[in-house]
């Protein structure tokens, strides 16, 4: 065995670890509910991977319509993506510079 192949196989890879709910539990519940992710993005008349994208990265559109058919809130399917009164935490909010930068003025450049 290579190194490379027995990095592989202990795990080095990112893994996602949170609360957020599996992609395969996901895609399950849609299709229990009768539908794909495809069907879905059709039937809202976007492209057929928008869907796929929201279970990915934040997504607030195709979290709500994935969410609605589930049966589910958003905030339950992906509690890291929202705050605890249901508001999305990344709409229109630029991400809190460090402390250490604060005094950096980038604006001046």
């Amino acid at each position: 065995m290579t190194k490379n192949a027995s990095r592989k196989k202990d795990g080095v890879a990112p893994v996602h670890v949170g609360p957020d709910w599996h992609i395969a539990d996901i895609k399950a519940a849609l299709d229990k509910a009768g539908w794909s992710l495809c069907q879905l993005s059709i039937y809202h008349g976007v492209h057929r991977n928008c869907m796929g994208v929201a279970l990915r990265r934040p997504y607030p559109k195709a979290e709500r319509i994935i969410a609605n058919v589930i049966g589910e809130r958003p905030q339950d399917i992906w509690p890291s993506r929202y705050n605890e009164d249901g508001t999305t935490n990344r709409v229109g909010k630029k991400p809190k510079r460090p402390a250490h930068l604060e005094h950096i003025n980038l604006s001046a450049r």
